[in-house]
């Protein structure tokens, strides 16, 4: 591309093309995204795709290199083809190959009996993940293949590969809370679980696993693997106690059920909760204090330090231990993320290139997403990536300039000054990187979780350099010492470290406003959001500025988002309407507590009260009785012309209600001729679309919108397809 071409436009198009061509080192870059266009035009797709449409997508990305290569299509345009067509199949494989059977509706109480893949213990009790189930004779339908059992009280020391037979109560996986939320069974879905549930007493060990000691044949090397996590987790905790200990398992094996409630909850309200989840910041220590350990062990040998790479050695030494960690720590997707960006840094160190750079981000981001392309639409993928690429950016942007602080600070010939130049400059490197970080996870977060910690810098100041120094060399040791027996003297030491980071989170998460609950993001501001940050980060020239304008409109887009005036759960057993202060009048307190809480977070409510139990509401805008309640919404409340929406608490009031409503909902079926309402919600179409969400407009139900979450999903085969036989034979 030559922007001096005649043939190319003029004015701004020029200047286009002209900016472009100068970024031609960093087009490679944009390589994941394409790819990642293409996993998110999968799933946002309202069907299934076929097989057949997949491989004709795969054909054109194919022709197009192949036309590329002959001169008849150029290659920008035919590699963006085949990586769009790449992640979309990717995906559709990947689909495909997590298919297992999925629980159609509520199973229990029932025996059953099914293999230990995962035992963590929880603050209250224990979480099983069983495989290879076995139900009763009796039991008839599709029964899954793996489920996730919690339980009360005290159960016996189980590992993986045991059987156990328990009585336990058996759900599907639960759909979204409210239109276009967290779709939890999509996410069961890629994690092939196929259904959740209690225990209604403690398992019952019928059959210990089968070992090499004992004989046997070997359990599978995810179940060691899993066992070996699980007594590393056990050791960790008896050393520390307490929630020191808990916290301490957590950052070394990645199993986190044992946090107390409190402490989780003071980690996100403070900002820290990213401590928690084992990344990129927990792999780099590993493997950084390893590779400076190891080196600096080979230097203090004369003969090995003259004589032979040993910086290279060390590099090695620090891959297998990240290696190892990768194993212990589970493997989740951040970590796996992290072990790559570190392999690929360690191995550039090997062939003596440059170690971190933007192309090494892009290359673990492709690797990433070509085998776990769901991965894109977790929060830890697009946060972890996020950090990365600002972090990577920043310090490129400014490489000269930290070199010339580096330099000035270790050419001062007083030993004094200059470690106080060193160790301002650590910390100004510290504050830079936590401030970075942060503002590129922060709008992840926002969209995900709601919410913002608004002192989080202040916590991570303290708690960043604790781990760093602290906590995880001493964890490192730890680990080396278990073979011995001697963890102790290594993690007592960790615990009091932890005991500081427990400390701070308490600390800042007691200030005044320290967490913000914001109204969820709309899907289009989130969009905006990352294609300005990837326009900020990934170009090199002035333009890349351009992107500042979409991230700040993303932000925004909350403030234009209008919560809705009336949620129903899935099952039509929790309901509630928006009061005129923006809080949440509920049908119930206490029932679904989980939902309800879901709900003032997606929608940025500062709290619920319950619906009277007759009478009139607080605003007038509800008024109750025996048989149900009467919500009248809109600006002008309670005035004729109004919208009189009916919430039915039994078949007793749909004779009166179905004459005097224009939206009638109802948790019972509707069986009898209902003229009135020109909306009816009744038992079963939550049965078949799940959560409903209505927008009431002051123009009318001409403007009022009506939302549920089987049309905002589609037809997938995560989505539970409801009814679908009987209306067509209706039809």
């Amino acid at each position: 591309m030559n922007p001096d071409d005649e043939t190319l436009p003029h004015g701004w198009s020029a200047r286009f093309f002209a900016a472009l061509n100068r970024e031609r080192p960093q087009w490679a870059l944009w390589s994941p995204v394409a790819m990642g266009a293409g996993i998110a035009v999968y799933f946002a797709l309202a069907y299934e795709p076929s097989l057949f449409s997949v491989l004709i997508l795969m054909a054109l990305g194919l022709a197009g290199l192949l036309l590329s290569y002959l001169g008849r299509v150029p290659l920008v345009a035919a590699l963006v083809l085949f990586l769009i067509a790449l992640g979309f199949g990717a995906a559709y494989l990947r689909t495909a190959e997590v298919s297992a059977p999925v629980l159609e509706k509520r199973l229990g109480p029932v025996m059953l009996e099914g293999r230990v893949v995962s035992s963590e213990p929880r603050e209250k009790g224990v979480r099983l993940l069983l495989d290879g189930l076995e139900f009763p004779a009796y039991v008839s339908g599709i029964m899954p293949q793996r489920v996730r059992i919690g339980g009360r009280g005290e159960a016996p020391d189980l590992s993986p590969g045991d059987r156990v037979r328990l009585r336990a109560v058996l759900m599907p996986p639960p759909g979204p809370v409210m239109p276009g939320s967290f779709d939890f069974q999509r996410w069961a879905w890629f994690k092939e679980i196929g259904a959740f549930g209690y225990s209604l007493g403690p398992p019952r060990l019928i059959a210990p696993s089968q070992t090499a000691a004992a004989g046997d044949i070997d359990i599978p090397a995810d179940l060691a693997l899993s066992g070996l996590r699980m007594r590393l987790a056990t050791r960790i905790r008896d050393a520390i106690g307490g929630e020191a200990g808990a916290m301490a398992a957590a950052l070394l094996t990645g199993l986190r059920g044992a946090i107390p409630e409190p402490v989780l909850l003071a980690m996100r309200q403070s900002g820290l909760a990213h401590l928690l989840a084992i990344s990129g910041l927990h792999m780099g220590l590993v493997a950084g204090w390893m590779f400076f350990a190891s080196r600096a062990g080979f230097a203090a040998v004369p003969a090995l330090a003259l004589h032979y790479p040993i910086k290279k050695w060390a590099a090695i030494l620090a891959g297998l231990g990240a290696l190892a960690y990768l194993f212990i720590s589970g493997a989740s997707i951040p970590t796996q993320r992290a072990f790559l960006m570190t392999t690929l840094v360690l191995l550039a160190v090997l062939i003596d290139r440059t170690a971190i750079s933007m192309r090494l981000v892009a290359l673990a981001a492709m690797i990433v997403l070509l085998f776990a392309p769901d991965s894109l639409l977790g929060a830890s993928f697009q946060m972890s990536f996020a950090a990365v690429i600002a972090l990577v950016a920043v310090y490129e942007a400014g490489r000269g300039k930290f070199s010339v602080l580096r330099e000035a600070g270790g050419s001062d010939r007083r030993l004094s000054r200059a470690s106080l130049r060193v160790a301002g400059f650590y910390l100004g490197g510290v504050m830079v990187t936590t401030l970075v970080a942060s503002l590129a996870t922060s709008p992840f977060a926002l969209y995900h979780f709601n919410r913002i910690a608004l002192f989080g810098l202040a916590a991570n100041m303290i708690a960043v350099p604790l781990t760093a120094l602290w906590i995880m060399p001493w964890g490192i040791l730890g680990f080396l010492l278990m073979p011995f027996g001697l963890e102790f003297l290594a993690l007592i030491p960790m615990g009091w470290g932890i005991d500081l980071v427990i400390a701070t989170a308490r600390e800042v998460s007691s200030w005044p406003g320290a967490s913000l609950n914001i109204a969820a993001m709309a899907d289009w501001g989130f969009g905006l959001i990352v294609i300005g940050g990837l326009w900020l980060c990934l170009w090199r020239h002035r333009w890349r500025l351009f992107g500042l304008p979409l991230i700040v409109l993303g932000l925004v887009s909350p403030l234009v988002t209008t919560p809705p005036d009336i949620l129903i759960s899935g099952d039509g057993r929790l309901m509630g309407v928006r009061g005129a202060d923006g809080d949440w009048l509920l049908n119930s307190l206490k029932r679904q507590r989980r939902t309800a809480a879901d709900w003032l977070e997606l929608t940025g409510a500062d709290g619920a009260v319950a619906w009277p139990k007759s009478g009139l509401s607080a605003d007038g805008r509800l008024s109750c009785g025996a048989l149900g309640c009467l919500y009248r919404a809109g600006k002008a409340a309670g005035r004729a012309g109004d919208l009189n929406v009916a919430l039915v608490k039994g078949e007793g009031a749909l004779m009166e209600d179905c004459h005097i409503a224009d939206i009638l909902i109802a948790p019972v079926p509707v069986r009898i001729d209902c003229p009135g309402p020109s909306v009816v919600i009744d038992r079963f179409d939550l049965w078949r679309n799940g959560a409903y969400a209505i927008w009431i407009s002051d123009m009318g139900l001409d403007g009022s919108r009506v939302e549920n979450a089987r049309q905002m999903r589609g037809s997938r085969p995560w989505v539970p397809q409801r009814g679908f036989k009987k209306e067509r034979a209706r039809e």
